[in-house]
């Protein structure tokens, strides 16, 4: 708790002060699609995010976060970067979104007291912001901000403070689903039903072993993540950009000839360090696979020779497919 008790105004202040560009209050009750979240998990559309499943109750229970929560401030911070090629725009700057958002969090809870995390903890934050009305959740399942589009980073704070709580946004998606008819993998396979298995960005970046063979050429030249189903929001009508622009990448066939301390050098301190380079270079051979460049076979065939298996396997895929 902090010493003194500031109001919610004034932490809303504090927060717009420190670079957030949304900021709403909800309390510390269960989500409201709480339910749903476990139907999910249910039907197994989590694929190998086993930290889903195991701290689930935690994520539909706030209170077993945080006992004596009573609030949770939930914040947004714009990321467009403008257009972007292979890498999903949320990692093409070469900073991890989650340095910069602790940053900024870390100050804040010296307002609220409490827990905050930034994609980290036990929380459902796009149904905790749809409710403390920052934004709502679109039918690719991810939040639309009606000020900033699709593009917004989320953090939020479990706080004992009792604040009054903002009002819940309401839905604005309409008859709308040009999420869902983009999706190369039909990965929504209903409005706000997301199969993750399916997702290029699940299978880029969670999926730790062999992408499937007949998901591979659906790919396409993703490298890192997808946002085909962001991008094509209507809503993305209102997005501006930030300062998270990206930094320069080299050709995709010069990656292959990386070693680990070099992919570590290049990387540290991106979302893309934490894929490691065994998947990363997984990640070019099906991109190089898919390009139909046949200048690519000569780094392809070296790769075949590298220490990583999964790379191996890739290598040889990509060049059955040129």
């Amino acid at each position: 708790m902090p010493s003194n008790a500031f109001t919610a105004s004034e932490i809303k202040a504090r927060a717009r002060q420190l670079g957030f560009d949304l900021v709403g209050i909800t309390t510390a009750a269960p989500p409201p699609h709480a339910g749903q979240f476990q139907q999910w998990l249910a039907d197994k559309f989590h694929g190998e995010m086993a930290y889903l499943e195991r701290n689930a109750e935690k994520r539909i229970a706030p209170a077993k976060v945080l006992a004596d929560a009573k609030s949770i401030i939930v914040v947004g911070l714009n990321y467009y970067p403008g257009k972007t090629r292979h890498i999903a725009r949320y990692a093409v700057s070469g900073r991890d979104y989650h340095d910069v958002m602790t940053t900024k969090l870390k100050q804040l809870t010296e307002f609220t007291g409490g827990l905050w995390y930034v994609d980290t903890g036990p929380i459902l934050e796009r149904d905790l912001a749809q409710r403390a009305g920052i934004g709502f959740i679109g039918k690719h399942t991810n939040l639309i901000s009606r000020q900033l589009g699709n593009w917004v980073f989320l953090g939020a704070i479990l706080s004992p403070l009792e604040l009054p709580a903002d009002k819940p946004e309401g839905e604005y998606c309409g008859t709308c689903r040009r999420c869902m008819d983009v999706c190369p993998t039909r990965a929504i396979v209903a409005p706000y039903r997301l199969d993750a298995r399916l997702c290029i960005s699940y299978l880029t970046i969670e999926l730790k072993g062999s992408i499937p063979v007949e998901l591979r050429p659906l790919i396409g030249d993703r490298v890192f993540g997808c946002d085909d189903c962001l991008e094509v929001c209507p809503w993305n009508r209102f997005a501006r950009l930030a300062q998270f622009q990206p930094r320069e990448l080299p050709a995709l066939t010069d990656f292959l000839s990386w070693d680990d301390a070099k992919f570590k050098s290049f990387f540290a301190g991106t979302p893309i360090y934490r894929l490691k380079r065994r998947g990363f270079l997984r990640n070019v051979c099906v991109v190089l696979g898919n390009s139909g460049d046949k200048a690519a076979l000569p780094a392809l065939q070296k790769a075949l020779d590298d220490p990583e298996p999964l790379v191996r396997e890739h290598a040889a895929w990509a060049i059955s497919r040129l």
